[in-house]
């Protein structure tokens, strides 16, 4: 998601000028402060950047990646979280002071409160901030049944899925939330390019000017999971047996097949994502590739992500070291995906790094009790080995004693 968040950065005064406000991405730093004005961290807040773009965002990632893992978060990292909601249940990037109540100059958007959503209805137990949320996304849901990043702007491929990705979180249907006749799956299907060329199966963002569609792999990552109904996390699916191949999308779930076949290409090729910002030469773009992992794992393609995971099992700690809680939360997202273990992933505990940028969380539960249905085979607790264990050694003893005693004359 990082192209976009950039760009977002670079225009944000010319946005903000037009009414809008720059989008938030997981997996890029906040803007810097400048050094007269170190920024002020919230209580509860992960993560040591200004939260300005990305507060909601990180925070909303940090929490859905520690549920994963089975770990309860701290009750001020989630109060945090839902102090940030408005009145009419629609959260901003970044409140500094949610004592004051939001107005028509607060920046709400969809990105910010659909992360929320994903995060808290995984939590449990905040029925009513969700329901609120997801009343306030309907309400300014498009007439092609899309979404823009903020209210009134133009539907794109990235803020429909993600608020696809609440609904279904909210155990809502998201082909029955229609809107001028079309659903938010309906508007993705409009961002989806053909089976033609070298990006063959890509989503865009949105039509360019002059309505022609443009491969992104950030909002193709993105469409994948929307078309599945899927959130940030993506779904667990049966592997498909085959590679994926692009075929005509008169389906949605055709589409993310599609996206999943333009994804595999630099993923199998590479082991990763590049991205090319102006003026910089082209990288790896680690933030996308997490979310390219989750796609391709989520559409039943995993063994095409292997590279990939590769990839981001040695480069991904230095640059989630660097970039902040979001970027640990994606890679946790991506490892659970993908079937690995997050908390020994390229020799590092991803989960404990996660923790560590913010307030620590209650507890972790055991992988086996926290998932229903999982045979215990190897779930007992190492307090329960030890006292069989013991127990064994007791009985040893004793039948050297008696043998002892049989042997005296």
């Amino acid at each position: 998601m990082n192209v976009r968040r950039a760009a977002a950065v670079l225009a944000a005064a010319a946005v903000l000028g037009a009414g809008g406000a720059p989008a938030a991405f997981a997996d890029d730093p906040a803007p810097a402060a400048s050094p007269s004005e170190p920024p002020e961290i919230p209580a509860g807040l992960h993560g040591s950047t200004d939260p300005t773009y990305d507060g909601v965002w990180r925070q909303s990632l940090t929490l859905l990646a520690q549920d994963s893992a089975r770990v309860k978060p701290s009750a001020e990292a989630v109060g945090w979280l839902t102090g940030q909601q408005c009145a009419d249940g629609s959260f901003a990037a970044f409140r500094p002071d949610p004592s004051k109540a939001c107005d028509p100059k607060t920046m709400v958007d969809s990105n910010s409160t659909a992360a929320a959503v994903q995060a808290l209805a995984a939590l449990g137990g905040h029925d009513d901030v969700v329901g609120k949320a997801v009343d306030w996304l309907l309400s300014v849901q498009n007439k092609d049944g899309g979404w823009g990043y903020n209210p009134g702007t133009p539907s794109d491929a990235n803020s429909t899925s993600v608020v696809v990705g609440a609904l279904a979180a909210a155990g809502q249907k998201p082909a029955e939330a229609v809107k001028g006749g079309k659903s938010p799956l309906d508007a993705l299907l409009t961002f989806a390019l053909p089976c033609e060329g070298k990006d063959a199966g890509a989503f865009a963002y949105q039509p360019d000017k002059s309505g022609k569609l443009l491969a992104n792999a950030d909002a193709t990552a993105a469409a994948v999971l929307g078309s599945l109904g899927a959130g940030l996390g993506g779904e667990k699916t049966k592997p498909a047996g085959s590679a994926a191949k692009c075929a005509e999308a008169k389906t949605p779930e055709q589409a993310a097949e599609n996206g999943a076949a333009y994804l595999a290409g630099p993923l199998t090729d590479d082991g990763h994502l590049t991205s090319a910002l102006p003026g910089a030469d082209p990288q790896p773009d680690l933030g996308n590739t997490a979310d390219a992992v989750i796609a391709l794992a989520s559409t039943g393609h995993a063994d095409q992500a292997e590279k990939a995971l590769g990839h981001l099992r040695d480069n991904g700690t230095a640059w989630a070291k660097q970039t902040g809680p979001a970027a640990y939360a994606q890679l946790v997202l991506a490892a659970r995906a993908m079937g690995a273990d997050p908390r020994d992933f390229g020799g590092q505990d991803l989960v404990e790094l996660l923790n560590a940028t913010g307030p620590a969380p209650q507890a972790a539960e055991a992988e086996d009790a926290a998932e229903p249905g999982r045979k215990a085979d190897a779930g007992l607790s190492p307090a329960v080995w030890w006292a069989g264990g013991a127990v064994l050694v007791l009985l040893a003893a004793a039948a050297v004693l008696l043998t002892v005693r049989k042997r005296r004359p």
